[in-house]
């Protein structure tokens, strides 16, 4: 009798305690852009780009302005996301296996449906996985990479729409219980590339902007910052995409404002989805995080893509918001390295899980609470191991002050000094001047690579 009593206070105790530890544990949503850097926000200076959404986000929230990719290409990098691990040891990237069953089983997305996170996925994905999508996420409705996104057989909807309309319908459908992590993936604001008339197809939302707004020329406006570059870059599909896109000032003046009318669109998918969080009464207890999978090149250096070891590659922007943050410390701008490789660990420590020991980036959670951490990274290992005869690869390392970049194929290394020149103009590499830093940042990219994997070979050279 005594036994039978303790279980039944056990099991009311437990059926109590369910609810509060589902309400102690926030929701989360995790947007992601494309071909979208650093500084293409208005919240970050920029004097073209409308993001009103992101803005009302960074001013509540914290913004990384020191975020970056370890690679800068979207399968890699929504790959790295996902497992919190750089390409070396995930090992996918285009035209490579998927990721191993280990990897995937721990994920962010896998390790949260296992401790009870109702998990969902929109939009493009990307990644090959050695599991099952259903081991990842509840609700999985990818939308591709097309722009438009058919309904019906006389409907068409825009993909940053589509998206918007699933993540609604997502958090509509979640029970009342159960905390969630939905994954918002958008092809914006990824080029058509199949299409040179119409590169950036924008949503209905942004119609009517920038008509007659002339775009500003980059900084780097080709010239000397492309004429230095070694050959093997200066033909590679860089420089074959700025054909496509930047060339003339025509065409620069209408993809440019195309560009920004989908990023435009994006972000008003985001405010849609914020609405909705607000409609059902779950705002106060949801985490929102935003960042793209890598930099992009409109026109500087006389380049089109990403793909290579300079800043407009590497840098993307970051917001998290966390509502249960004191309003004291929100709308602040945070210069900490943060790395892609941390979203997978900031989701969890979110959800209270504890983080895989092979994991190889840091939770953001405490910079975003406003507390100093004793050390942090002042580097990162970055590199683009993709098997393509007209993207370079490369590995390196990008610190505080220099950057070392090792183009495998062409037996050629680039060494820039932020601090004296952060337009990276300069190729310090083979000035004697140099040289102990050059080796110092050698070392340095050589122990992350042995300790990510060890050197790369080729699949010609397994051959």
């Amino acid at each position: 009798m005594q036994r039978m009593t303790q279980c039944l206070v056990v099991t009311i105790l437990s059926t109590l305690a369910a609810p509060l530890l589902a309400a102690d544990r926030p929701n989360i949503i995790f947007f992601l852009s494309d071909d979208h850097r650093a500084d293409v926000m208005g919240c970050a200076g920029h004097p073209v780009a409308k993001t009103p959404t992101l803005d009302k986000l960074a001013s509540r929230g914290v913004r990384f302005s020191n975020m970056f990719v370890t690679t800068s290409i979207c399968a890699a990098s929504r790959a790295t996301i996902l497992t919190g691990l750089v390409e070396r040891t995930h090992g996918f990237t285009f035209g490579k296996p998927p990721v191993s069953e280990h990897h995937a089983s721990h994920s962010y997305a896998a390790l949260l449906r296992k401790a009870g996170y109702r998990t969902g996925f929109t939009g493009k994905y990307g990644v090959n996985m050695r599991v099952k999508q259903q081991d990842l996420f509840d609700v999985f409705q990818p939308v591709g990479r097309n722009p438009f996104f058919r309904q019906t057989e006389n409907s068409m909807r825009h993909e940053a729409d589509a998206n918007a309309d699933n993540a609604i319908a997502f958090i509509k459908s979640n029970p009342k219980d159960k905390p969630f992590c939905l994954s918002v993936s958008f092809n914006s604001t990824h080029a058509e590339d199949g299409d040179k008339t119409d590169h950036y197809p924008w949503p209905q939302s942004a119609a009517g902007l920038y008509l007659r707004k002339k775009m500003p020329r980059p900084k780097l406006d080709g010239g000397a910052s492309f004429d230095s570059l070694p050959e093997f870059l200066r033909k590679s599909m860089n420089r074959d995409r700025y054909h496509w896109r930047w060339d003339t000032e025509h065409k620069y003046q209408v993809n440019m404002r195309a560009y920004f009318r989908m990023l435009y669109g994006m972000d008003h998918a985001i405010g849609r989805v914020l609405k909705a969080l607000e409609e059902q009464g779950l705002a106060d207890n949801t985490v929102i995080m935003f960042t793209g999978d890598n930099g992009y090149y409109m026109a500087e250096r006389g380049f089109a893509g990403k793909w290579s070891h300079f800043e407009q590659s590497l840098r993307v922007p970051l917001i998290i918001y966390d509502p249960r943050v004191p309003q004291a410390k929100r709308g602040r701008v945070d210069e900490h390295m943060a790395l892609n490789l941390d979203i997978a660990p900031t989701i969890l420590s979110y959800a209270g899980i504890d983080l895989p020991k092979h994991y190889q980036g840091r939770a953001l959670s405490p910079l975003v609470a406003g507390n100093t951490p004793v050390e942090w990274r002042n580097d990162f290992f970055c590199e683009h191991l993709m098997e393509r005869h007209d993207i370079p690869k490369w590995e390196g390392v990008r610190g505080q002050r220099y950057v070392y970049a090792r183009y495998l194929d062409h037996d050629y290394e680039f060494l820039h000094d932020l601090e004296t020149d952060p337009d990276q103009l300069k190729n310090l590499a083979k000035d004697p001047k140099h040289k102990t830093t050059l080796e110092m940042m050698r070392k340095r990219s050589n122990e992350l690579r042995d300790a990510y994997g060890g050197p790369y070979v080729s699949r010609k050279r397994r051959r």
